[in-house]
């Protein structure tokens, strides 16, 4: 692998940011530079750094506007639509992952833990660059 020969073997282990930025920032990046918007589906009760996502905002990091149209809804209420409206999922959810980002940086979650304990299990990084 490309990542690996440049890098190094297991990079998000020993720098989980660099790696989150080579996989996901600046892909996105490339993605969005002829856009004037994107979409994400974060929500506020997701974590502290996005209890104050608006629904709709100004996206610093990539200079254009941001629509968090789930902003405002909960986890339930997201499993209560998928469930009433049949609407497709990543299998993993039922498996215990109840967040999903890379392979080697997401495990399943345990009874009790967090939402989000899975991502970058035993380390103090709470997200991967693309939101602030």
């Amino acid at each position: 692998m490309a990542q690996a020969r440049e890098f190094g073997e297991r990079l998000w282990e020993r720098q989980p940011d660099l790696c989150c930025k080579l996989r996901k920032v600046e892909p996105l990046e490339e993605m969005l530079v002829d856009l004037r918007a994107w979409i994400t589906a974060i929500r506020r009760d997701q974590t502290r750094s996005r209890a104050r996502a608006a629904i709709i905002e100004r996206d610093r990091k990539f200079g254009l506007i941001k629509i968090n149209p789930l902003a405002a809804w909960s986890a339930v209420r997201v499993w209560d639509y998928i469930v009433k409206h049949d609407v497709p999922y990543n299998p993993l959810h039922s498996t215990g992952y109840s967040s999903i980002g890379c392979m080697p940086c997401t495990t399943p979650v345990q009874i009790g833990e967090d939402s989000r304990a899975g991502r970058w299990r035993g380390s103090s990084k709470t997200e991967c660059g693309l939101h602030r």
